[in-house]
């Protein structure tokens, strides 16, 4: 399907249906947390509303919740500090980093595969 160009009178009703229809719901069969909600919201805004079909919704779900995670995560890690002592006495990196880990690289792979990472929404960087 050939994209409306972005000046178009075309794509500005899409646009002012979108603001009128507000942000994108998941699917019914797709439960966010509360705290996944801001996160759902900034997913679903960077593609164009007529874009998204009901399996990227579902990952953008899944973008959303591991996004909330690794804030969650992080604000342990902040929290706890990175390293901890543990039963014999010796100091040992937080666990919580290697998850911090996998979740970043989860979060990376969702966006190429919905494409809202930066060069699919802002282009890439030599042609700015």
């Amino acid at each position: 399907m050939k994209r409306v160009r972005s000046d178009s009178a075309t794509a500005a009703v899409d646009a002012a249906r979108a603001v009128v229809e507000g942000p994108l719901q998941p699917p019914a069969h797709v439960k966010l947390r509360d705290g996944d909600l801001p996160f759902w919201e900034a997913v679903v805004c960077a593609r164009a509303r007529n874009t998204w079909n009901d399996v990227d919704l579902a990952k953008a779900a899944n973008l959303a919740r591991c996004q909330a995670d690794i804030e969650r995560i992080s604000g342990e890690l902040s929290d706890e500090g990175d390293t901890s002592t543990n039963d014999r006495g010796t100091v040992v990196v937080n666990p919580k980093h290697a998850l911090l880990e996998t979740l970043s690289r989860r979060e990376i792979a969702l966006s190429r595969a919905i494409h809202v990472h930066a060069e699919a929404t802002v282009g890439k960087s030599e042609d700015a």
